[in-house]
């Protein structure tokens, strides 16, 4: 099995990319992008859309792709997976409905641009289930399809034990969420595709190339700066690594792992036929996906953070986090539990304190932002790409108007504080899953309590 290597979604590409050429001199630009994953090249690609006379450069400190774009979980879902209560501070709860079917729309929206730009990603329209396995866990469904449709997301439905395992024959399986309307992708191969479609558009991505200075109309590398009107940042997971954004949004680690191809007779005892994304109604809880070849990727948070926010460059996930990982796969799947792993590793996402995304641009110095998505990225960073774009040219629209927009999160603790926060959740959320899946009383409310941490 390989650990790290960014992903094993490069692996099925062949290898990681050739970099394109660094930034060796000064430039100038009208927009410039620092990072080169979704929300970068979204923004650059509906920008050059919009106006194919804007000069727009875009600095990267690997290749496109390099973080959580190409290493995340394949679901392009639409979901809002914020506290929607909390943007009640910045907007009502009719444009917080509105900012959720905005999202919803995205699954399309991301297709029709594949589609019209001949981006083959493996692109799989499906449904979502999130399945329950212990009556704690069955006992948050209705009230979470309830939730979900006082906000604005009609999609989502409860159905039986009995209809969920004819979909998947997941052991102990009490029931699921099910949500139309979302999609599984092959997450490299979408945003190596979007990387050369925008710089077939004329979009120029200097590779190999870390924003060392970002200051009001200039971005200074190692060799070389660009000058520039707009200034965007598109760096999610890496924010923190910038010059005075350390305590901005923390990096949080997920993980993965992938089985070999399994199988026919293995793929008949499971079922998926549908390949739906798949996850559970844990606390701490885990994604899978089937993938185009029929294999079976898990992953979930493992080691979620690392003191004073440190990256793990390589993406090797520890033996601790692939044990816990195998253990998903081992309850979830126990028809495959003899098939052998192919990969494992991890990457970050960006979490600000409030765990809430945002989207903005300060009018003093057209310095720019958007992130946050708490690992809705892949969906989440086209809405945000599409806001950008409205927000440079100056366009009041319906997706400038939503309550994610210029909206100030507060810095997170220095440490040790976040150090500790951080693994308290994740700490007390695992004992609330242990203590429910054996039927103990306390898992409710130990949950509550690690909820009550993470939004303190």
């Amino acid at each position: 099995m390989q650990r790290g290597g960014v992903s094993f979604w490069y692996k099925e590409l062949g290898g990681l990319p050739k970099p394109r050429p660094a930034l060796d001199t000064k430039i100038s630009a009208d927009v410039c992008i620092i990072g080169a994953g979704y929300t970068g090249l979204w923004t650059a690609y509906y920008l050059k859309k919009a106006d194919p006379s804007l000069n727009i450069v875009i600095v990267e400190k690997n290749f496109a792709g390099f973080g959580a774009s190409g290493r995340n979980g394949g679901w392009l879902s639409g979901n809002f997976a914020w506290d929607h209560e909390k943007y009640l501070t910045t907007g009502t709860a009719g444009q917080i409905k509105a900012m959720a079917a905005h999202f919803h729309a995205s699954v399309d929206e991301v297709i029709l641009v594949t589609e019209a730009e001949a981006i083959e990603a493996d692109i799989h329209r499906t449904e979502e289930l999130s399945v329950a396995t212990n009556p704690a866990q069955l006992a948050r469904l209705h009230p979470e399809v309830a939730r979900l449709h006082h906000w604005g997301d009609p999609r989502s439905f409860v159905e039986t034990a009995k209809q969920s395992q004819v979909r998947v024959n997941i052991p102990g399986a009490l029931g699921a969420i099910v949500t139309p309307g979302v999609a599984r992708i092959q997450p490299a191969k979408l945003v190596r595709g979007l990387a050369d479609v925008v710089a077939r558009m004329g979009v120029q991505i200097f590779e190999q190339t870390a924003a060392d200075t970002i200051v009001a109309g200039k971005v200074t590398t190692a060799r070389g700066a660009v000058s520039c009107k707009f200034i965007l940042r598109a760096t999610e997971g890496y924010t923190a690594g910038l010059p005075g954004l350390k305590r901005q949004w923390l990096p949080l680690n997920s993980a993965q792992i992938i089985t070999e191809p399994l199988p026919k007779g293995i793929w008949r005892d499971i079922g998926w036929d549908g390949a739906e994304l798949l996850g559970d109604m844990a606390n701490a809880y885990c994604y899978c996906q089937r993938t185009a070849d029929g294999r079976i990727a898990v992953g979930g948070r493992g080691l979620p953070y690392l003191f004073n926010s440190k990256i793990q460059p390589d993406g090797t996930p520890t033996a601790g986090t692939i044990s816990e990982l195998k253990a998903i796969l081992a309850r979830m799947f126990p028809a495959a539990l003899d098939v052998p792993l192919a990969h494992a590793w991890q990457g970050v996402l960006g979490v600000p304190r409030d765990w809430c995304a945002t989207v903005g641009l300060e009018p003093e110095t057209n310095i720019g932002w958007a992130g946050g998505y708490v690992g809705i990225g892949v969906s989440s960073s086209n809405v945000a790409g599409r806001t950008l774009r409205d927000l440079v040219l100056g366009q009041e629209t319906p997706l400038t108007a939503l309550p994610w927009v210029n909206r100030a999160v507060r810095q997170w603790e220095p440490e040790p504080f976040r150090w500790l926060a951080v693994r308290s959740v994740y700490a007390v959320l695992k004992s609330a899953d242990r203590a429910e899946a054996r039927g103990q009383g306390h898992g409710p409310k130990l949950a509550r309590f690690g909820s009550w941490i993470k939004s303190f």
